[in-house]
């Protein structure tokens, strides 16, 4: 959330109304399926285009970089996006950077990949989602951080992530989500604050 009038009244300023509304949190969710298809199908992708699994990844985020400065130049907002973002960078190229920049640096690690992954994926319509209902910031932080820690849990139990980091990253997960900066979307700080912490913790694990 890169604006204030977002607070307010998402589907308002949302390209499409409700509808655009409704796809821009359908892709959100969406994007849980990226962890899949990179440790799943990456390497057969890579192989076929001759390049390595970290250069496919450092393609697709340099494609997004100049789709995104060619998207602003122009001005232009596509569906689902909102109208303040023909003049900024969008939530979705923040993620998409974020995404990316996940995959380089953790690679080697799935067991985290996937739970910082979902919970920008998952945890971020939720929040919105619950916020959008009128509750108050107290209520929307513990669900908030109840439904990442179920995330965590979740990622514990199929891939072995420390089950410890459950009960340290979902709290900064939400937390990361709570700055509204005008030009940097919470769709890259949640991932990217969660992140660097994972970064400092690595050696430890």
């Amino acid at each position: 959330m890169s604006d204030q009038v977002e607070l307010t009244d998402p589907v308002a300023h949302s390209v499409g109304g409700m509808y655009g509304h409704l796809f821009r949190r359908g892709f959100h969710v969406g994007m849980s399926i990226l962890p899949f298809l990179y440790f799943g199908y990456g390497e057969t992708i890579s192989d076929y285009a001759s390049i390595t699994e970290s250069q496919f990844v450092s393609a697709m985020i340099i494609a997004l970089v100049i789709s995104e400065t060619v998207r602003l130049k122009l001005g232009i907002t596509i569906f689902g996006q909102r109208d303040y973002e023909s003049k900024q960078v969008s939530a979705l190229a923040w993620g998409a950077f974020s995404v990316g920049l996940t995959f380089l640096i953790l690679a080697e690690y799935p067991e985290l990949v996937w739970p910082l992954i979902l919970s920008l994926s998952l945890g971020d319509p939720f929040l919105g989602e619950i916020r959008r209902i009128g509750l108050e910031p107290r209520s929307v932080f513990i669900m908030g951080t109840g439904f990442v820690m179920t995330i965590w849990l979740a990622t514990w139990y199929v891939f072995e992530t420390p089950i410890w980091l459950a009960f340290v990253m979902a709290p900064l997960c939400v937390a990361a989500e709570w700055p509204r900066l005008r030009w940097i979307d919470d769709n890259a700080t949640m991932l990217l604050i969660p992140l660097s912490a994972i970064i400092v913790i690595l050696p430890w694990l």
